[in-house]
Parts: C-alpha cells; sequence; structure tokens
C-alpha cells in the first residue's frame, strides 16, 4: 500500500501545502516530549520527520514509539542510517543522494537495508535527495563525505533533480542542511518545479513564516523545518491552526 505518499498526492491535487517538522532523536530529549508535541499538534504541521545524520542505535525506535502516543501526524523516516530504520513508523523516505557522489549513499546503504524492508510493513517512498550549498559544512556533508551543490550553479541542480526524476524517485528532496546560514532560495526551488512533475520537498535554513511563504509561492510542496523549532518553539506560535 501507499497510503502516504497517496495523501501526499492528494493534498497537493487539493493545493494543500504541507509542513513537516523534523525531529531528530539525538537532540529531542523524552522528558520535554509530550510539551513539545503539545504545541506542535496545535500548529499547522502535517507531518513528522524522525532523523539525523548521526543518531545512536535504538533512539529512532524509542523515540518513535513515544510519538505514536502523543499524535495522529504520519511519521515518516528520513533516516541518516540502516541503524535508524523502526517498524513503528509509517512510511520510510528511501533517500538516494544524488547531489553526491558517494557509492554508499547512491546504493550501498539501500542493499544493507534491504532485507530489513524485505519483510517490514513501513511505506517505502524512493526520494532524490539533493543537498545544495548554504554558507557552512553541513553534518549531512560531512557524514557522507561528499560536497553540497553550488547554489549559483542552477541549472546542473534542475538536471540533477530530473534524472532522479527520471530514474524513478516519487518526491525530490531539496536540502540546505541543518541549521542552514542560507535556505535554498526561491529562484532554484521555482526552476526545479517547472521541469519535475513529482512532488516537491524543501528544507533547511527555514526560520521565518515570510521565507515559508516565499518557498511555497516558488512551488515547493512541502516544507520541513527542524532547528527553527529547535532553538525557538514560540515559532509554534506563529505556525497555530
Amino acid at each position: 500500500m501507499s497510503t502516504i505518499y497517496n495523501n501526499i498526492l492528494t493534498s497537493i491535487k487539493s493545493q494543500e501545502k504541507l509542513l513537516a517538522v523534523l525531529i531528530d532523536p539525538d537532540k529531542m530529549k523524552l522528558d520535554v516530549l509530550s510539551g513539545f508535541m503539545g504545541k506542535l499538534n496545535k500548529s499547522i504541521a502535517t507531518h513528522i520527520f524522525v532523523g539525523g545524520s548521526e543518531v545512536n542505535r535504538d533512539i529512532t525506535h524509542i523515540l518513535v514509539r513515544a510519538l505514536k502516543k502523543m499524535t495522529t501526524l504520519p511519521i515518516i523516516l528520513f533516516p541518516g542510517d540502516v541503524t535508524q530504520i523502526t517498524n513503528s513508523a509509517d512510511a520510510l523516505l528511501f533517500l538516494s543522494l544524488i547531489s553526491g557522489r558517494n557509492p554508499d549513499y547512491l546504493i550501498d546503504k539501500h542493499i544493507q537495508a534491504a532485507s530489513i524492508l524485505k519483510d517490514s510493513e513501513l511505506e517505502v517512498i524512493p526520494t532524490g535527495y539533493v543537498l545544495i550549498e548554504n554558507g557552512k559544512e553541513t553534518s549531512v556533508q560531512r557524514v557522507t563525505q561528499t560536497q553540497p551543490m553550488p547554489r549559483n550553479d542552477i541549472q546542473k541542480i534542475v538536471n540533477t533533480a530530473y534524472a532522479g526524476q527520471l530514474l524513478g524517485q516519487k518526491l525530490m528532496y531539496l536540502e540546505a542542511g541543518s541549521g542552514a546560514t542560507n535556505p535554498v532560495n526561491v529562484e532554484i526551488i521555482s526552476e526545479v518545479r517547472q521541469v519535475i512533475n513529482i512532488p516537491l520537498i524543501v528544507g533547511g535554513g527555514i526560520k521565518s513564516p515570510r521565507q515559508l511563504s516565499e518557498a511555497y509561492q516558488a512551488g515547493a510542496d512541502m516544507i520541513v523545518i527542524g532547528t527553527a523549532f529547535e532553538e525557538n518553539e514560540s515559532f509554534f506560535l506563529l505556525l497555530k491552526k
């Protein structure tokens, strides 16, 4: 079944703008999770992403199980490694780092995950992942040992996203990285949107309602916010239903 993915398609068709909150298991403490989720459930968030570049084994599973008791929002794994896969979630972004050339993140990690996913009930969503420079080194860059794509090489970014679609990716994710100095700029979003016809996700560095609105207007179907909530929970107040 493809419930999560089909719901994303239906929402986009209805012109609903989607907002995912990314929770890093290594940064979220269980003793503050209830208060955090109380605010999140009152926000306009439509999805919860769980994952990080460097997460200790088993922490993701513990966090997802706790989240399941506190929300009805779909919980989607955004894993930095095979060790972050847990059947307690609803779906998994099967990420292919198509902006890089490290075979580990183009196919090898996927092979490692195959035996786990073969008998899993997780909905697996193939996702092209494009890392774009933001002004500083990100944990994704450090862990994957890949370079982000230059912000000014828009045509190459567009071609990379389109190639990902041709390869069969069902989602395209433009990522500036956690705590990015600069978010993915609107020109990149707009140019990619004009070329691909699969859902477009944009994340990294979006810290204000204005940036959120600009990304949507440029063509993002779903925006992912992480650090903005981690550093300033009052941001929830600006995104209340």
